[in-house]
C-alpha cells in the first residue's frame, strides 16, 4: 500500500466444465501475470476450479479430489508471489459439500470462507449440491490441503495494515449480507466471487447493488463473476466484473468476453476509514452489532509486498465539484434552488423589504444577484426590492462596468451608482498614505469603503447586504479582512470557484433572456480579477487572481481532497499529478507548477482561519462548507509547520 492506495484485481479467467487442469493452468497464469503488475489481492469467481456450472458432478469423488490437488498447485506457486489470492472450490465437511472461497497467501491457505445463502429458486437450485456456512460451527478450525484452515463466513483478514473479508455470490442480495458485518468488523475491502447468469436487465440491477453495498458499508468492493466457458445448457455467464469505492464504480469488465480479463484499479483506504470516522451512524452501528457478532480476525504474516510503489492506474476528476453532463445541468439546477430557498427564507424571517448587493460585472456576484432574482420570484416580491449597487473605483475597467450596469438593468432590479474614488482619496489623505503606492493599504481601503456603502444603504432601504464571496476565496482567505468578507446573508459560501462559472453558464442557457444572457456569456469569459489596480494604457484588467494565488482548479483540487477526506499533501500532490496530466482534453499543469501552488494553498489555509471564524450566515450547498458553525472547526493561530515541511520536500517524491 503506497499513500493509502492498494491495487486489487478481479479476474475473469476462461474456464472448462469441470476440467480442473485447463482451469488451473488458466488460474495460475492470470496470478503471474497479477503479481507483475503488483497487485496486492487478487480474486476469481466462484468455483473457478472447477467451473460453477458443474451441477450433479459436484456428487463425483474425482472432482472433489481433484479440485483439493488443484488447489495444492496453485499454493504451492504462492509461496513465489507476492499476491494474496481468493479462488473457488468445492469443501467436503462432515459428510455435505460447502461453496467455498480459499485466501492463499505466500504457500498457505490462510482461511475458507463458505457460502451462507444458498439460492434455490427459479434456474438455481445450489442445495441440491451444497449446503450453507451455518452447519459450521463458529471458530472452527479443519484440515484442508494438508493445512489446519480456519472456515467461517466471518473471517477477516489482515495483511499490510488492510483487513478484508468474503463473501460468495447470493451473500449479496441477501436483506443483510455478511458484508454489511464484516465492514462493521473492520473490513475495509469486501471481495465478491460470484457466478450470476445474464438476464435481460440484470446487469443494471446488480452494478447498483455491488456500489450501493460498497457505500452503504463504506468500504471497497471487488466482484468477480463467471464468464466463457460455462455451461450454456439453460443460462448465459456473461463475465462480470467489478471494483467500487463508497459508491462508485472505479473500474468494471466488457461483458461476454472470450477472453481472460482482468480488471484492475487502486482502491483508496485512507479515504474509505475518513469517512467511517466522521460518519457516526457507522460508528453507533458497529457499537449495537458488536454485541451480537464475534468476528474471527486472520492475521496474514506476509513479506512487504516486493514492488515499492502504487502506480496508479485509476483517474481522478480533477475538477471534483464540477460533475459532467447532464448530472451537471441537473445540480446546477438543484443548487441554484438551495441557494435561492435559504435567502427566501431568511428575507420572509427578517421581513425585509429588500435586499442590497454590491455589483462588479464579475462572476461571484453575478451568481449572488441571480440567486436573489430567483428568491424574489419565488416569494411573488417585486425585483425593484433588489437593490444593486456598482461602485467603479481606480481599477474598474469598462467592460466589467458596463457588464454590472446592462445586467442590472436587463434583470429589471433598482440600480444605484456610487463613485468610490473620491471618498477614498479623502480616507488616503486622513490616513497619509500615498495613492502611488499600490499596496494591501491601497486595495483594502476600496474594499472596505464598498463594503461601508453597502451596510449603510441597507440601512436606508430597510433590508440586508447580500455577501457574493464564494468557497475557494474563503479557503484562500482571498477577502479583505471586513471588507468583501462581511455580509448579513453570504449565498455563495459553499459554492467553489470552479463550480460558479458553470452555475452561472447554466442559468444563461436555461433561464435568462436574450439581454441577459449575451451579458452573461460575456461576464464568464472576463478574467477574474477584484480590480483594486488601475487597468493599462489600453484599460485592460491587470491585476488577474490566478496569477497572484494561483490557479483555482489546483486549489478547488485541494480544498475538495483536504476539506473532505484530510490527506496529507504528499498525497494530495501525487493525486494532482494525477489528475492534472492533460490526458482526455482535461486541464495540464506540470509538477513543478503543482508544488508550487499546493504550497501556496496550505500556507493560506493555515494563515487565513480567522477570516473563517466569523463568517456570516450562508446555506450549505455540498459536502464541503466552511462555516465555524457546522462544518469546520480550527483555532485561528493553528500552526501550518508540519505541512509545510512535508510541502518542501515534495520534489524529492
Amino acid at each position: 500500500m503506497t499513500d493509502g492506495f492498494i491495487k486489487v484485481a478481479a479476474a475473469i479467467p476462461r474456464v472448462k466444465v469441470a476440467d480442473i487442469s485447463f482451469n488451473t493452468q488458466e488460474i495460475e497464469n492470470i496470478m503471474a501475470r497479477a503479481d507483475g503488475m503488483g497487485i496486492e489481492i487478487l480474486a476469481f469467481p466462484e468455483l473457478a476450479l472447477t467451473a460453477y456450472t458443474c451441477q450433479d458432478l459436484f456428487g463425483q469423488q474425482l472432482l472433489l479430489e481433484e479440485a483439493e490437488s488443484a488447489l495444492l498447485k496453485i499454493i504451492e506457486l504462492s509461496r513465489n508471489l507476492s499476491v494474496t489470492v481468493i479462488v473457488g472450490v468445492p469443501f467436503r465437511y462432515n459428510g455435505v459439500l460447502l461453496n467455498c472461497a480459499a485466501v492463499i497467501q505466500g504457500g498457505k491457505i490462510h482461511g475458507l470462507v463458505p457460502k451462507t445463502y444458498l439460492p434455490n429458486y427459479k434456474e438455481f437450485y445450489e442445495q441440491r449440491w451444497f449446503a450453507s456456512s451455518t452447519v459450521v460451527p463458529e471458530g472452527c478450525t479443519l484440515k484442508f490441503c494438508g493445512q489446519n484452515v480456519p472456515v467461517s463466513a466471518y473471517l477477516v483478514f489482515t495483511i499490510h495494515e488492510i483487513q478484508f473479508g468474503v463473501e460468495i455470490c447470493e451473500d449479496l442480495w441477501a436483506p443483510i449480507p455478511p458484508s454489511s458485518l464484516l465492514s462493521l468488523d473492520g473490513a475495509d475491502l469486501i471481495f465478491n466471487i460470484s457466478a450470476s447468469n445474464d438476464l435481460i436487465g440484470k446487469h443494471a440491477y446488480l452494478r447498483s447493488l455491488v456500489a450501493n453495498q460498497s457505500a452503504r458499508c463504506i468500504c471497497g468492493y471487488i466482484y468477480t463473476s463467471s464468464g466463457y466457458g460455462e455451461s450454456t445448457q439453460d443460462v448465459v455467464y456473461g463475465g462480470k466484473a467489478m471494483i467500487a469505492e463508497n459508491g462508485h464504480v472505479l473500474a468494471e469488465s466488457q461483458r461476454f468476453s472470450f477472453d481472460n480479463q482482468l480488471i484492475v484499479s487502486e482502491v483508496d483506504i485512507d479515504k474509505l476509514r475518513t469517512e467511517r470516522r466522521v460518519n457516526t451512524t457507522f460508528g453507533k452501528s458497529m457499537e449495537i452489532f458488536s454485541a451480537q457478532h464475534k468476528p474471527i480476525i486472520v492475521n496474514i504474516d506476509a513479506n512487504p509486498f516486493s514492488h515499492d510503489d502504487t502506480t496508479l492506474t485509476r483517474t481522478f476528476d480533477p475538477l471534483p465539484f464540477v460533475p459532467q453532463g447532464e448530472e451537471l445541468t441537473a445540480r446546477c439546477e438543484e443548487i441554484l434552488a438551495i441557494q435561492a430557498e435559504g435567502l427566501a427564507t431568511r428575507i420572509a424571517h427578517t421581513h425585509s423589504k429588500s435586499v442590497v448587493i454590491g455589483i462588479s460585472g464579475g462572476l461571484d456576484s453575478t451568481l449572488a444577484l441571480l440567486v436573489c432574482v430567483n428568491a424574489f420570484d419565488r416569494l411573488g416580491l417585486d425585483r425593484r426590492g433588489i437593490v444593486g449597487i456598482t461602485m467603479p473605483g481606480f481599477g474598474t475597467t469598462d467592460r466589467t462596468y458596463t457588464n454590472a450596469i446592462d445586467l442590472m438593468k436587463s434583470l429589471g432590479i433598482t440600480i444605484r451608482e456610487i463613485n468610490i474614488e473620491e471618498a477614498v482619496t479623502v480616507h488616503f489623505r486622513d490616513l497619509g498614505h500615498n495613492p502611488e503606492v499600490h499596496d494591501v493599504t491601497y486595495e483594502n481601503c476600496q474594499a472596505r469603503e464598498r463594503t461601508q456603502i453597502l451596510m449603510d444603504a441597507a440601512n436606508q432601504v430597510g433590508g440586508f447586504v447580500v455577501g457574493t464571496g464564494d468557497l475557494s476565496e474563503l479557503a484562500l482567505g482571498w477577502a479583505t479582512y471586513n471588507g468583501d468578507h462581511m455580509s448579513m446573508y453570504a449565498v455563495n459560501t459553499s459554492i467553489p470557484k470552479t463550480l460558479v462559472k458553470h452555475l452561472v453558464h447554466w442559468v444563461a442557457l436555461n433561464v435568462a433572456d436574450d439581454s441577459s444572457r449575451a451579458t452573461l456569456m460575456d461576464i464568464i469569459d472576463t478574467p477574474i480579477s477584484p480590480e483594486l489596480i488601475p487597468a493599462d494604457d489600453k484599460g485592460n484588467i491587470t491585476q488577474k487572481t490566478e496569477d497572484l494565488v494561483g490557479p483555482y482548479e489546483l486549489h478547488d483540487f485541494f480544498l475538495y481532497q483536504v476539506l473532505r477526506f484530510g490527506f496529507r499533501p504528499t498525497k494530495v500532490y501525487r493525486m494532482a499529478v494525477r489528475a492534472f496530466d492533460g490526458r482526455n482534453g482535461g486541464p495540464q499543469y506540470d509538477e513543478a507548477t503543482i508544488r508550487k501552488w499546493i504550497t501556496t494553498f496550505f500556507r493560506r489555509f493555515f494563515n487565513q482561519q480567522f477570516k473563517r471564524s466569523c463568517l456570516p450566515d450562508g446555506p450549505k450547498v455540498g459536502s464541503c462548507s466552511l462555516s465555524p458553525r457546522g462544518d469546520w472547526r480550527m483555532p485561528s493561530d493553528a500552526a501550518s509547520t508540519e505541512w509545510l515541511k512535508e510541502c518542501e520536500n515534495l520534489e524529492n517524491l
